[in-house]
């Protein structure tokens, strides 16, 4: 596993903004682990003692709804960072992760990160950006979700999967997740996200191939109201 100081991956979150010093520091006290598709990270209500990095695969966080469904809430990429709310915060944790593909993650202690937080203002600040920037996310996913059709966000979440993902060599999406999720991402019934799905096909802006989906016209998907 690499030394955070020469680690690409840290340049796509806050750790870019430690000193060389505190990244070495980190290095010495982080731990490793490989999490295997469909394996839970953390549960929500859980105490994180540290924030996790993902240094490969993607993972989902997810809400635990009042009539016992997961919403999904977010996808975290390579460079992401997990727990930062639940560190700065000392609250238990309100979500759930868990890995959509094969991942692998670096774990750094609490204590270790804490000690930055106090010591670097600018990691602080780099910090606090992330968490600014993840609730303007979470008010535009309110809004898209009281004023726009589910054909529309359905529509968005495939070209959103496309643009950040891309395609294996068959061009079939990069990122494989169920109907469930599908449905759970935009807010509607997995019949109903089955059905869009199956509308999409015979109208040719996709195809699939078991969970697979293959997106064949970028731009009608782009103007679905």
């Amino acid at each position: 596993m690499s030394k955070c100081e020469s680690c690409i991956v840290k340049e796509f979150n806050s750790l870019k903004s430690l000193t060389r010093e505190e990244l070495m520091r980190v290095s010495a006290c982080k731990t490793g682990k490989i999490y295997k598709k469909g394996q839970v990270i953390f549960e929500e209500g859980e105490t994180l003692n540290g924030v996790y990095c993902v240094r490969d695969g993607v993972c989902k966080l997810t809400k635990l709804s009042e009539n016992g469904k997961d919403q999904v809430v977010k996808l975290v990429v390579k460079g992401g960072l997990l727990g930062k709310r639940s560190l700065v915060t000392e609250q238990k944790t309100n979500l759930s992760a868990v890995a959509l593909n094969d991942m692998e993650m670096c774990f750094i202690p609490k204590s270790e990160i804490m000690a930055d937080l106090v010591k670097n203002p600018k990691f602080t600040m780099n910090v606090l950006k992330k968490m600014a920037n993840d609730l303007k996310d979470s008010d535009i996913s309110l809004v898209n979700m009281a004023q726009k059709s589910v054909k529309r966000r359905m529509a968005e979440i495939l070209i959103y999967i496309y643009d950040n993902f891309g395609t294996n060599a068959d061009d079939y999406l990069n990122i494989v997740i169920s109907r469930e999720d599908y449905a759970s991402i935009v807010g509607t019934a997995t019949e109903s996200a089955i059905r869009i799905l199956s509308q999409f096909k015979k109208e040719g802006l996709i195809s699939t191939k078991g969970k697979q989906i293959k997106i064949e016209d970028y731009g009608s998907l782009k103007w679905i109201e």
